[in-house]
């Protein structure tokens, strides 16, 4: 891919008070409630992470590839994706990041990032300590089959992005990214029905980095499916208006 990305603005993370857990829209969902003490705590005891809440502006870097950190983020609100940077300027996004995700679960075993996390709209974040977390883990049963679950969804779709890249059309491509989307957007309930329609903050650039493709391939491809009926974008949503056929585009082989 020869067109290169839009320049991400250098840092600015607002170090602030977080939020009451409780009052999180996907706090039950990640890691949060099961990486929390609440097995110490008496029934209905409320209880809150000390751990700092940040604040990231839209196109702007969490962290970079090969940082050091102590830290394990988990995605509270906004939308990321997990980067890396190539020598010639252009990137491969590795996965989108949505409410209740681990940035990376390999930070929970290695201080070192793989890749760089760059926000898509504005962020907020949560971090956990490595360590604290991990003694956390070998106590609750719990959070070890969350983390473990979080593992295999990270692991299953990077598998996808190999078939994908190495063998789909465009146009698979395209819908098979959206229906993830929207099935991991679902799981939170954070999608409407009838019709089917979702917070969509993606431009094409986004789309072209993720699946291998040029943002002039993307909007024709997209252009496509408008026209046809199948998809309607608006300004930061996506509508599905034929799921069965937009599906069949998706699995076909």
């Amino acid at each position: 891919m020869n067109v290169r990305p839009r320049p991400v603005v250098a840092e600015l993370v607002t170090r602030q008070t977080p939020p009451p857990c409780a009052a999180c829209a996907v706090y039950d969902f990640g890691i949060c409630r099961a990486a929390s003490p609440a097995w110490a705590l008496q029934p209905g005891e409320p209880f809150e992470f000390q751990g700092s809440g940040h604040t990231v502006p839209a196109r702007r870097v969490v962290f970079r590839e090969h940082e050091m950190t102590e830290a394990v983020p988990v995605i509270c609100e906004g939308w990321a994706a997990s980067t890396v940077m190539l020598s010639d300027g252009t990137r491969q996004i590795l996965s989108f990041l949505l409410p209740g995700d681990l940035v990376s679960t390999a930070l929970l075993f290695d201080a070192k990032a793989n890749c760089s996390v760059e926000a898509i709209t504005d962020v907020r974040y949560r971090t956990f300590n490595r360590a604290e977390l991990k003694a956390t883990l070998l106590k609750n049963a719990d959070l070890l089959e969350r983390l473990s679950k979080a593992w295999i969804e990270e692991k299953s779709r990077a598998d996808q992005l190999i078939v994908d890249l190495g063998r789909r059309t465009a146009e698979e491509r395209i819908a098979r990214l959206i229906l993830n989307l929207k099935d991991r957007l679902a799981l939170r309930g954070m999608v409407r029905s009838e019709p089917m329609e979702m917070d969509f903050p993606l431009r094409q650039h986004h789309i072209a980095d993720a699946i291998g493709l040029t943002p002039v391939h993307v909007s024709k491809v997209l252009s496509e499916f408008r026209h046809a009926g199948i998809l309607r974008i608006s300004d930061r949503s996506l509508t599905i208006l034929d799921f069965a056929r937009f599906r069949r585009i998706a699995l076909m082989r």
